[in-house]
């Protein structure tokens, strides 16, 4: 049997708060919890005051921020209510106060979240213990609960146990990502016991602070945080560092060190010129980049847009990047030897004939898919248009470059490549290229 050391508070009734808003009910004893029951006679403890002082006391001990409160269930539905809107914004680090719960439960526990941030304590409630998992009906969606089909199929929570390592997104917001359709399959494809999750992170240090056991083995990072996130990687990978932009971290296995790599870069820049190659030589494939000497237009100047201008630049192209923010589109266009315009010039630009456009931004994501970047009367003087954006497959940008008679490249080509290189990070392996592209075909 496990014996939970805590530090108890017997008379509640007693506490005396001197209106610091900064303290806290803490131990003598460092890293031990504190436990704060106040069970009533009528409840076969010993407490005979007044009923509302008593809840009072809960309450000012839950602020205190104590470990643990002790409540009959006669009066846990309306604390419980309470709580729930003094903290509707949850924070995804407060999960890992669910899994230790559920992970030293000696009884069958439920114990989970709710909203986006609370994904995970439903998801990985398998790996620490919980005894039950909640989804919700096809046609019924709850912000931050999995439908009973995705909990069966896209996750496979039946197959989850203390072992599987956990990999996830990164990203704020994550509801977008469909990259546990992919990732989910191939990791069970390959034998890797393995699960794939969304994370919406608040803040990035807090969070790899709190989960930084060697469970949680490896990350995608998504926007807004690529260029961000290089700062809590113990080491970054020459590629990534070139780029100023981290998509992809491990968690070394013998030391657990952070590791940072970028695999947007190739991802992204090898769909382009694949497309370009199949249009131009037909009879075979020249041995330079067909991107070599093009005027190369990239919009965005963040993560994405970094790792596209560095891997243009590498083929021999001339850059252009616009971005909303001048000092960073000045500041990417250093990097890479090109030119820096503010955003709102690009209705107005007129891009060389046979140049290559690159949206690195949101805009035209779900469910703003009516927006473009660029002034649609200049598509057709592009020689091919690409856009990061997968969520829709066919975004107004590339329905109107295709229109106009360019060549178009959909994110989800991007998406599939650099997860292809993520998943070797992930586990050491060579990704069934294959079996994820058919996996794209048939659920993008």
């Amino acid at each position: 049997m496990r014996i939970l050391h805590c530090i108890v508070a017997t008379h509640i009734s007693t506490v005396v708060y001197n209106g610091d808003p900064n303290a806290r009910l803490t131990s003598s004893g460092a890293g031990t919890p504190v436990f704060v029951p106040g069970r009533p006679k009528w409840e076969g403890g010993q407490y005979e005051g007044d009923e509302h002082k008593r809840l009072e006391a809960l309450r000012l001990a839950h602020d205190l921020g104590a470990d643990y409160i002790d409540f009959e269930l006669k009066v846990a539905s309306e604390m419980i209510g309470e709580l729930k809107n003094k903290h509707r914004k949850d924070d995804i680090t407060e999960m890992e106060r669910i899994f230790h719960l559920l992970s030293h439960c000696e009884v069958p526990a439920v114990a989970y979240s709710v909203g986006e941030r609370g994904l995970i304590s439903q998801l990985l409630c398998p790996k620490f213990g919980g005894a039950l998992v909640y989804g919700s009906m096809e046609g019924s969606s709850i912000p931050g609960l999995p439908t009973l089909d995705n909990l069966k199929e896209a996750y496979k929570v039946d197959c989850i146990d203390s072992d599987t390592k956990v990999f996830g997104l990164v990203s704020k917001p994550v509801s977008h990502s469909k990259g546990p359709l992919l990732h989910n399959p191939t990791l069970r494809h390959a034998n890797f016991n393995g699960i794939y999750v969304p994370m919406f992170v608040d803040d990035l240090k807090k969070f790899f602070d709190v989960y930084a056991s060697p469970d949680f083995a490896g990350y995608s990072v998504g926007f807004p945080y690529k260029e961000a996130v290089v700062q809590f990687c113990d080491e970054v990978h020459p590629l990534a560092k070139s780029i100023g932009a981290v998509n992809t971290i491990i968690r070394r296995p013998g030391d657990g060190k952070l590791i940072g790599y970028n695999t947007d870069c190739e991802g992204s820049i090898t769909a382009i010129e694949d497309a370009l190659r199949d249009q131009k030589y037909v009879n075979g494939r020249s041995l330079n980049s067909p991107l070599a000497g093009k005027q190369f237009v990239v919009v965005g100047a963040g993560g994405a847009g970094r790792a596209i201008a560095v891997g243009a630049r590498s083929r021999g192209a001339r850059l252009i990047v616009f971005d909303i923010d001048l000092e960073r589109a000045n500041c990417l266009a250093r990097a890479v030897s090109g030119e820096a315009r503010h955003f709102e010039s690009l209705a107005h630009f007129h891009p060389e004939n046979g140049a290559i456009l690159a949206n690195a931004t949101p805009i035209g994501m779900h469910p703003s898919t009516e927006r473009i970047p660029a002034a649609e009367e200049t598509l057709g003087n592009y020689q091919l248009v690409f856009d990061a954006v997968y969520t829709p497959r066919k975004t107004r940008l590339l329905k109107d470059a295709a229109a106009a008679g360019a060549i178009t490249v959909s994110g989800v080509e991007m998406f599939l490549r650099q997860a292809i290189g993520q998943f070797s990070l992930f586990t050491g392996r060579e990704a069934p290229k294959d079996f994820m592209r058919k996996i794209v075909l048939a659920k993008f």
